[in-house]
């Protein structure tokens, strides 16, 4: 009998390890003939929408609804302690809000109307107010890092797809993609003294669904003071 245990015991193991590799060697993305088009995200009806409590970015004159997702076990819904799962969907700090994110909602101090960042579908990582920049050109943009397509082709946005980078104005306006189609967000940063934004993207050039050390990394800069955000390319090496 404790052979048998003991055997099954590494079998189980084995499955374990095996399942594991599977998943962690899972394309970030498959590639067809329509690769290039956006294809439609089925809606999932096991989930319930949700809005955390607004967001001042502080000295600007908009609340920030951060909009995320619960699942939907059953009808109606209970405390977080009856439950065991939380209803907050979002995190802030340092002028950051981060989470899984379906969507943001802008609504402008003192006004009644709540708009959408965007009416397409996407899973926003981080929304990040320029707050510094914004004390020293009273200019207020917000960065976001987001998924906006089902790169590897399961059927859903999620943290196994690629990341982008977009731009908007503090009241969500404007909403307005940097990276290219395709092309893995590594970072960003920005240059106050000069106004400009820097980020580096990886394109897998070698076609593998991967990035790897094989890859091509391209880098790039956006003039925050120009009207169309122009990206603009520059070799460092």
């Amino acid at each position: 009998m404790k052979k048998y245990l003991s055997y099954l015991s590494v079998m189980l193991v084995v499955f374990f390890v095996s399942c594991k590799k599977q998943e962690e060697e899972k394309p970030k993305v498959i590639y067809d003939a329509a690769s290039k088009i956006k294809p439609e995200i089925p809606a999932d009806t096991n989930q319930i929408l949700i809005a955390d409590l607004p967001v001042n970015m502080e000295g600007t004159q908009y609340l920030i609804h951060p909009v995320g997702i619960v699942s939907g076990r059953s009808k109606g819904f209970k405390s977080s302690a009856e439950s065991g799962e939380s209803f907050t969907v979002s995190n802030y700090g340092e002028y950051q809000i981060t989470g899984y994110l379906k969507n943001l909602m802008f609504q402008e101090i003192g006004k009644d109307t709540i708009y959408a960042l965007t009416d397409k579908p996407v899973l926003i990582e981080t929304a990040t107010y320029l707050k510094t920049f914004a004390d020293k050109t009273k200019q207020q943009l917000m960065i976001y890092s987001l998924a906006d397509m089902d790169t590897n082709k399961d059927g859903k946005l999620d943290s196994s797809d690629i990341k982008s980078l977009y731009i908007s104005t503090v009241s969500g306006q404007k909403f307005t993609k940097l990276s290219a189609d395709f092309q893995e967000l590594v970072d960003w940063k920005i240059i106050e003294s000069k106004q400009l934004l820097y980020f580096r993207v990886i394109e897998d050039t070698n076609k593998n669904g991967e990035f790897d050390a094989e890859d091509k990394m391209q880098y790039r800069f956006v003039n925050l003071f120009d009207k169309d955000w122009k990206v603009q390319e520059y070799r460092p090496i």
